[in-house]
């Protein structure tokens, strides 16, 4: 059935959704043995997600969501059974926290105990938490202050901090939002750089795995942005005006996040950097914010990009008080369109609260007719539905997974590599309030409204995790799967 534009029913205040952010210190490696239905023998391959996974140290909460430690989850899928492992990323800052048990530095969010002097010139410690890619036969858990970290995708052992053999140095940094360029097989990335100027420097990685610099883009005050666009042309930068008051933070009076401010004065910046190194264009539309951008593509001699769009920075103070609040600002899917005289269009394609937008992979940088949301109401963290929106008809349908469930990023996963944009599956990891454990389902996406195809029960909960990514390689789980 489709769905009208009805909001979902809100959660019920009886279920605390906050257990999601409980902190998982086991690590585990095992055969998921309670399966619901069957995982379909073509369904092959690994989905990785990342996530804060420690999300306290010596007792209290850290200070903001975003400072917990790194966990990788791994679903290793294979002749219709899961294996599960999870191995947190052992960063600097995980192994020195774990063993004393109590905070040594800056985050995101947190301060670092001593007041001015102690955090003044210190920079926030790389926790490898945020999203996963597999490039050119590299597993890297993703950050946008630092750099990559290198993992076995096999074993999820740490490898170590990763820079292109040298060429990613240790003053740029790689954000967490890379886009890969189906038809060339490249990587594409970039790095917000604060400095007597804030630039935005853009790489792009081979189908080898080599790094090379593109042009560099000034930006008129520092701003924090945290995803970009991949077209055939561009890489596409939609730059709110979240503000970053430098000196405050560079001298230890606040955190990076006590350091943002959203500057309703200033407009949004659309920036249209070209592949080929050519110079930037910039379109200006009215002011908002946005964690996540779905795709984008060319159309005609216009630029399309989709994305989460919010009015302001208020979601902030969700995630400061991540335990105990609710998330009640409400983002929802747009389309912006900038065209060749550097004009901007907007429509809302989705008038539900909702995050993580994802689509089919193989239509990066191309137009794509379906897109994929955790969708829900104002008091959750991301919903309790996993909704498809057709964009050709201009319709959506949700699976609706009840009161108390929580549904994460939906990743798409084509049946073959030639089928047809929605013949696939959507794979989506679940939490339940009652039970306190999460679940992996797998949704034919296709028809999301019907039964799931396969449910895998884990035998614990996995914390509020953000991103993922599939592979068709199948990691090796020993002999037991």
């Amino acid at each position: 059935m489709v769905l009208q534009a009805d909001p979902l029913t809100t959660t019920s205040a009886a279920l605390d959704w906050h257990g999601i952010f409980d902190s998982l210190l086991e690590e585990h490696d095992y055969v998921v043995d309670e399966v619901e239905g069957e995982i379909p023998t073509a369904l092959a391959g690994t989905l990785y997600r990342n996530g804060p996974g420690k999300n306290e140290i010596g007792g209290k909460p850290f200070a903001h969501l975003f400072d917990g430690d790194g966990m990788l989850s791994q679903f290793t899928i294979r002749d219709g059974r899961v294996h599960y492992r999870n191995r947190f990323v052992r960063t600097t800052h995980y192994l020195a926290e774990r063993a004393a048990d109590k905070p040594l530095f800056r985050g995101f969010g947190t301060q670092k105990p001593g007041g001015v002097l102690t955090n003044a010139f210190r920079f926030p410690a790389n926790v490898a938490n945020t999203s996963v890619t597999f490039h050119a036969g590299n597993l890297l858990a993703l950050w946008e202050g630092g750099r990559p970290w290198r993992l076995d995708p096999d074993t999820l052992d740490t490898i170590g901090e990763y820079d292109y053999d040298g060429e990613l140095k240790a003053a740029y940094t790689f954000s967490a939002h890379p886009k890969i360029d189906p038809a060339t097989h490249e990587l594409f990335n970039f790095g917000v750089q604060y400095g007597p100027r804030t630039r935005i420097r853009s790489y792009r990685v081979d189908a080898q795995g080599r790094l090379h610099h593109l042009r560099p883009v000034t930006l008129p005050y520092p701003v924090m942005n945290h995803d970009f666009a991949l077209t055939t042309r561009h890489l596409v930068f939609v730059i709110d005006p979240i503000l970053v008051r430098v000196p405050r933070f560079l001298l230890g009076a606040t955190s990076f996040d006590g350091a943002l401010h959203f500057d309703s004065s200033k407009s949004t910046r659309i920036i249209l950097v070209p592949r080929d190194g050519g110079k930037p264009r910039v379109a200006e539309c009215e002011p908002f914010f946005h964690f996540h951008v779905n795709n984008a593509f060319e159309d005609g001699d216009g630029t399309v990009v989709d994305l989460v769009r919010y009015q302001d920075y208020k979601l902030g103070d969700s995630l400061r008080d991540f335990k105990n609040a609710g998330f009640r600002q409400r983002g929802t899917l747009w389309r912006y369109r900038v065209s060749p005289a550097g004009e901007v269009s907007s429509e809302e394609l989705l008038p539900w609260q909702c995050e993580f937008p994802q689509h089919d992979w193989r239509r990066t940088t191309l137009g794509h007719r379906f897109a994929y949301v955790a969708g829900g109401d104002d008091d959750t963290t991301i919903g309790k539905a996993v909704v498809k929106i057709d964009h050709e008809t201009g319709t959506w349908s949700a699976h609706d997974f009840g009161e108390g469930q929580l549904a994460g990023e939906p990743i798409f996963v084509p049946r073959s590599d030639d089928s047809a944009e929605d013949d696939g599956w959507l794979l989506s990891l679940v939490y339940s309030v009652a039970e306190h454990r999460s679940r992996l389902v797998v949704l034919d996406a296709r028809d999301v409204t019907s039964d799931p195809v396969a449910v895998a029960h884990l035998r614990h909960h996995v914390p509020l995790g953000f991103h993922g990514t599939f592979t068709r390689r199948v990691a090796g789980s020993g002999d037991d799967l």
